[in-house]
């Protein structure tokens, strides 16, 4: 077929979800174009050695990337981030007219900064039928409420819009597909696809020495939390859990973001010295220091648009066969039960993630690896790019007519 896809972002970027997609279709015999901007993520500047101009195409064999021009806003603030999402809009629409002109089917990369784009693009196309990945809901971070409550209404109306006029939708967890039918999906359009991982830098591996130092400090169980130090995180909750048994177990956070300040000055507050800051590291580093501690530590927030989020945290333990310690509520807790990868507790409840700390503590090595072996082998299983491309491409296929629709799908077959 000839597939069309739309992503706000695309790689050099971290978006290995829509990159290695075009590159498996492609693999696969589609002719696969990609329709996105120039590389700014996380930074939100156009990255070294690029500029924004308005021709300009990369080919591969069977696969075209196009990219256009927009605000390198970032996440400096509400207004910039509109910006940025309202300028890659309308250069996607001037360019889709032509460049999405003969397709079979679309594909979009589903995040609230592609929605304003998704629905223009949907709306010029006509009858090129179109499968959503939905990644994301519109959420608010605790900044400039005021100007982001402005967004809200016209974020949902514009959702709404795409989520009717859409042929497929496949959603990144169980409980999603209850937000997208309550924002006007039609039920028996929605599946379920898990996110995968980069699968070519997160597997198993072996610690080397430099790991080891930089993670373990003496024969204590490690619990580390790798990744953005947030709001969503909550890592308040963590720090308040871990100082509660500093003799028993360390607390090491890799990374950094808005709320690293706020978490560090917790930590000194309450004289936890066994929670340790380690700044943040390339990801290629990361399979080596996840394989120097003992659990990985998956935290979320408890907000209602959360509880239907398997962040992609999960999907880079589990790949490397990594045991979880999981603190959130709805299918990232869910999900960790049942495969046993782990251990998991309600999100917010800083005793209850204490007693976890313990649990994780006492439970002996040989037992933690094979909670380590049940998630590697449900990652390949049920999230792993091959499982995730052969689902998105049956659905480009339902959507284009090429195959009969599917009978029955359970809604909760994800582990």
């Amino acid at each position: 077929m000839k597939i069309g896809i739309l992503s706000y972002h695309f790689p050099p970027e971290p978006a290995f979800i829509p990159g290695s997609l075009a590159e498996e279709l492609s693999a696969r015999g589609h002719e696969v174009r990609v329709l996105t901007g120039f590389p700014d993520y996380p930074g939100g500047h156009v990255y070294p050695g690029w500029r924004q101009r308005w021709h300009h195409e990369t080919h591969s064999e069977r696969l075209t990337v196009r990219r256009v021009p927009r605000y390198p806003g970032g996440a400096t603030s509400t207004g910039a981030r509109m910006a940025s999402y309202l300028s890659f809009a309308g250069s996607a629409m001037l360019a889709a007219r032509r460049y999405f002109s003969d397709l079979d089917a679309l594909y979009v990369f589903q995040l609230p900064a592609t929605t304003f784009a998704a629905a223009g693009v949907l709306r010029l196309l006509g009858r090129v039928p179109a499968v959503l990945h939905v990644q994301d809901v519109w959420t608010r971070d605790g900044t400039d409420e005021a100007a982001e409550g402005r967004w809200v209404a016209q974020m949902g109306s514009a959702m709404t819009r795409i989520y009717r006029s859409a042929a497929r939708i496949a959603v990144a967890a169980p409980s999603m597909r209850d937000l997208v039918v309550a924002a006007g999906a039609e039920p028996d359009r929605v599946r379920l696809v898990l996110n995968w991982t980069d699968e070519r830098i997160f597997y198993p591996a072996t610690p080397g020495a430099a790991a080891r130092q930089l993670v373990r400090r003496d024969g204590r169980c490690v619990v580390m939390h790798a990744g953005t130090i947030g709001p969503r995180q909550g890592l308040e909750t963590a720090v308040r859990a871990a100082a509660a048994l500093d003799r028993t177990m360390d607390l090491v956070l890799v990374g950094s973001g808005s709320a690293e300040r706020r978490v560090r000055g917790l930590a000194a507050e309450l004289g936890a010295d066994n929670v340790r800051f380690v700044e943040r590291r390339s990801p290629v580093d990361m399979p080596e220091l996840y394989a120097a501690a003992d659990y990985q530590l998956v935290m979320l927030r408890d907000l209602p648009e959360l509880r239907g989020t398997v962040p992609g945290k999960l999907q880079a333990a589990l790949s490397c066969a990594a045991p979880v310690v999981a603190s959130a509520g709805g299918d990232t807790t869910e999900l960790v039960e049942r495969v046993r990868a782990g251990l998991s507790c309600p999100p917010e409840d800083w005793a209850a993630l204490a007693d976890r700390f313990w649990l994780a503590a006492t439970i002996p090595p040989p037992t933690r690896t094979e909670m380590g072996r049940r998630g590697r082998a449900a990652y390949l299983r049920e999230m792993s790019l091959p499982a995730g491309v052969d689902r998105i491409e049956r659905l480009l296929l339902e959507a284009a007519g090429r195959v009969t629709e599917p009978v029955g799908e359970s809604r909760r077959k994800f582990a």
